[in-house]
């Protein structure tokens, strides 16, 4: 079976963003799709090994920023690749708390939405969180960064904690 098939599945890349009591955190996330249009509804897939997994859990409401296609790679990678465990990823970033008191990272978003949790998922690895939104900003008129234009153009890697993760192929693997 040919995993990257998955990677034809349409996605984009997002910063899903929590609070807990007084931390923020958050991380590059792929998987996030509208569930139903009223009322608006969306949901969100996140390991439960991240920090912001347990943010989302405990707080119920999160937030997604919809990167544009020109979201520097070091920027990805400083959500996506470093742990809120062990660095405050909003340092030096340009964000806001919204209505519902949740970070929202401004910094090379097109859009962003505050969501309110009103369901869960269990899924192995994973949680999907389904949620209402509760806010929602056009940002910019710019394109939105596409999961294939990251993997394509700018040759972006899926990190372990990802849903869309597949392990890469060594040589003898495939030998």
């Amino acid at each position: 079976m040919n995993y990257k098939t998955l990677h034809k599945i349409s996605y984009g890349l997002y910063v899903v963003s929590s609070r807990k009591e007084n931390r923020i955190n958050g991380q590059i996330a792929n998987t996030v799709f509208q569930v139903t249009s009223e009322p608006p509804t969306v949901a969100v897939s996140i390991n439960k090994q991240n920090l912001t997994h347990q943010f989302i859990q405990e707080s119920r409401k999160f937030s997604i920023s919809i990167l544009s296609q020109e979201t520097p790679m070091k920027f990805i990678g400083h959500f996506g690749f470093k742990s809120g465990r062990e660095i405050d990823k909003f340092k030096d970033v340009n964000y806001k708390m919204g209505k519902s008191n949740v970070p929202i990272v401004l910094d090379n978003a097109l859009a962003y939405l505050a969501v309110e949790v009103i369901e869960e998922a269990n899924i192995g690895t994973h949680t999907v969180f389904i949620g209402k939104v509760v806010e929602a900003e056009i940002l910019k008129g710019e394109e939105p960064m596409t999961y294939a234009y990251y993997h394509e153009v700018k040759r972006g890697k899926a990190p372990k904690a990802a849903p869309t993760y597949i392990k890469e192929e060594t040589k003898k693997e495939v030998e």
